[in-house]
């Protein structure tokens, strides 16, 4: 109701111009579709985080943060861009365009600094198991989180002190206003975005590179280790045996798990060694899957953030250095979509993070069938069907394991 109510805003407000209206439909509609994915989505996957007590886990918690933030930045940063791009008019007055940019400005901070604490997370629980697992805790987690938030409260200051509210001119005499920063000294704005560019892009992008990187290295190795595995069970199915262990194996291809190979003479019938040989097969199988799937999860990762804040802090500092010309290029729709292509990313965060994760998704159907069942006792039994469920799922949200990699640190 929400999107649909602005949409009509927009579309009446626009009846006076109805030739620039034309030429943002598109613009409306995208900006629309947007908005509606990443608040339904991140409020799912607040809801999940908050009423699922088994899904509180060190990475959830980082999650939980990043979908606040990724919430916030919707609300914020969405309407207060497409509404004054489509009038040229900021109808809502000089206190908000502060509050506005401030906001904004936050919101983009939690979220870049939510994303490489998720990565320096996984890093540390799948290549440096042991170390991490003396630190990795809820309550360390909520002193990240914590400290994210209050060093981009402090950051952002800047944002509210050089915010006005601008009175410009229109070609038919009427009087518009715009939120602009003005800055004191040039080099001051040259200086700010230059250190944006390297505080919330350019060095939490080099951080997720190597971090995944190494996570990739590592799980490359695991798949490398298996497929040498398997060619030599197969050379010698018919004498020795190796035992691997898949007790505790998660199943999400984020460990190689095994155990000291253990070879023994097989005393069994050949038919009987065949049964066994069967099902160890499709576990490896499975493993080799799951690692590759983790692989391109965190190609796409790195992918989309690139995508999605290379354009717009690239544009900011070209802003800083040489206003006129990128003005001149960029002026209108190109602004709008490169806008646009940034505020994505709070939508594309829930469905590589949460969405594409069995043990979420699992949670997300128990959560949503016990608020419609009145039995408690039935939303216990689906309870503990879930946690035997969820216990082989392929899982990229918990990284709590009792397995160490035996191919070394990363």
């Amino acid at each position: 109701l929400l999107i649909l109510s602005l949409s009509i805003w927009v579309t009446a407000q626009c009846q006076m111009f109805a030739a620039v209206c034309d030429n943002h439909t598109l613009r409306i509609f995208l900006y629309s579709l947007i908005f509606f994915l990443s608040v339904f989505g991140n409020l799912l996957i607040i809801v999940v985080l908050t009423v699922n007590k088994r899904m509180r886990t060190v990475t959830n918690t980082f999650l939980l943060s990043l979908a606040v933030s990724d919430l916030m930045m919707a609300v914020v940063c969405i309407p207060f861009t497409l509404i004054p791009s489509i009038l040229k008019d900021f109808i809502f007055g000089a206190a908000m365009c502060k509050i506005v940019a401030y906001l904004m400005g936050i919101s983009v901070s939690i979220s870049t600094f939510s994303l490489v604490a998720i990565a320096i997370e996984r890093y540390s629980a799948i290549c440096n198991p042991l170390k991490s697992r003396v630190w990795q805790t809820r309550s360390h987690a909520y002193k990240v989180i914590a400290t994210t938030w209050v060093l981009a409260f402090i950051i952002m200051i800047p944002y509210p002190v050089v915010s006005h509210l601008q009175r410009v001119q229109r070609v038919d005499n009427s009087t518009a206003h715009l939120c602009r920063h003005k800055w004191p000294l040039a080099t001051a704005e040259q200086t700010w975005y230059i250190l944006l560019l390297l505080v919330l892009f350019a060095i939490p992008g080099v951080v997720m590179i190597v971090a995944y990187g190494l996570i990739s290295r590592e799980l490359y190795r695991g798949i490398q280790f298996e497929m040498g595995h398997k060619k030599g069970s197969s050379d010698v199915k018919n004498g020795l045996t190796s035992t691997l262990s898949t007790g505790s194996d998660d199943g999400d291809g984020c460990y190689v798990s095994q155990r000291p190979a253990s070879m023994e003479m097989s005393s069994v019938g050949h038919n009987k060694s065949q049964k066994s040989d069967r099902p160890r097969s499709n576990t490896s199988e499975a493993k080799l899957e799951a690692k590759k799937r983790v692989i391109r999860m965190l190609v796409v990762i790195v992918v989309m953030f690139f995508i999605c804040w290379m354009p717009i802090y690239c544009v900011n500092t070209w802003r800083a250095f040489d206003n006129v010309s990128a003005l001149h290029a960029l002026s209108g729709a190109p602004i709008g979509f490169i806008h646009l292509l940034s505020y994505t990313s709070a939508c594309v965060n829930p469905i590589i993070y949460c969405f594409m994760n069995t043990r979420f998704r699992k949670a997300l159907l128990v959560t949503f069938s016990c608020c419609s069942s009145p039995c408690r006792h039935r939303r216990h039994s689906i309870r503990e069907h879930e946690e035997d469920a969820m216990a082989t799922a392929a899982s990229m949200s918990k990284f709590s394991y009792t397995t160490v990699s035996t191919m070394g640190p990363c």
